[in-house]
């Protein structure tokens, strides 16, 4: 692919009601194929919301439940979908960085793994909210050739422009697509922000979302990816020894 096609679902979440939510999905993902889209991302949780107190209920298995649901709609709408939700696992859901303001500590164990995929758009890599505090995360990401890096969130108020800075800040840096897709509305706590974002590898914003629910879409040249990490050398010139 020379370049990539993609949707960010910028929604409010059904707290607790994984069904609700799966049929908002469905209509995003048919409204996002007939706009010629490869890619929909959606906001971190987006089954549940911060339901966390039962996460253990509302988890699935990774080949049944809501991941056979989601995968049977990538596939009947020849689209790709990406985005952040309660997975089964030996023990409990997992999430690299956990965020002690919403407790996550509480109900998440802390994730032992940062894979670098390779998908149709070229090596990519994955991270969730409050990961987008962690450069070093990222910058691994871009030492292993990820070039479009997905970022589902529920990043809430009064952080807004925290979230617009580091997701300008981390494209910038690793000198990636930098595609993140957050919530909007609010749950018993927290007022969710929105502000969704497709950042291209010179820093440059190619969408970005308001706080009302809604379909952004952007249309990346993945060759600039290449041509950026060659005119500036920044990851090569990296001295990793020294720090």
């Amino acid at each position: 692919m020379n370049t990539l096609t993609v949707a960010l679902a910028q929604i409010d979440i059904a707290l607790g009601d994984p069904a609700a939510n799966l049929t908002t999905v469905r209509g995003l993902a048919a409204q996002a194929a007939a706009q010629h889209a490869d890619l929909l991302v959606l906001p971190e949780l987006w089954s549940t919301g911060y339901d966390l107190g039962r996460a253990e209920e509302l988890a699935d298995d990774l080949d049944d439940g809501l991941f056979a649901e989601i995968s049977a709609l990538a596939r009947s709408q020849h689209i790709a979908i990406a985005g952040s939700t309660l997975a089964r696992r030996s023990g409990q859901p997992t999430k690299i960085h956990l965020f002690g303001l919403m407790h996550e500590d509480r109900y998440l164990a802390a994730g032992q793994a940062t894979p670098v995929f390779e998908s149709p758009w070229g090596l990519s890599a994955l991270a969730i909210c409050y990961d987008l505090r962690f450069p070093e995360l990222f910058r691994s990401y871009a030492a292993r050739g990820a070039g479009v890096i997905l970022l589902p969130s529920e990043w809430p108020h009064p952080r807004l422009e925290h979230w617009r800075t580091l997701v300008r800040a981390r494209a910038i840096e690793d000198q990636c697509f930098f595609i993140a897709c957050n919530r909007v509305g609010a749950d018993r706590n927290n007022r969710f922000c929105g502000h969704s974002m497709v950042v291209d590898p010179w820093g440059a914003t190619l969408v970005e979302g308001d706080e009302e629910p809604g379909l952004l879409l952007a249309t990346l040249d993945l060759s600039t990816v290449a041509e950026v990490r060659e005119r500036m050398s920044v990851l090569r010139d990296r001295r990793p020894e020294l720090y």
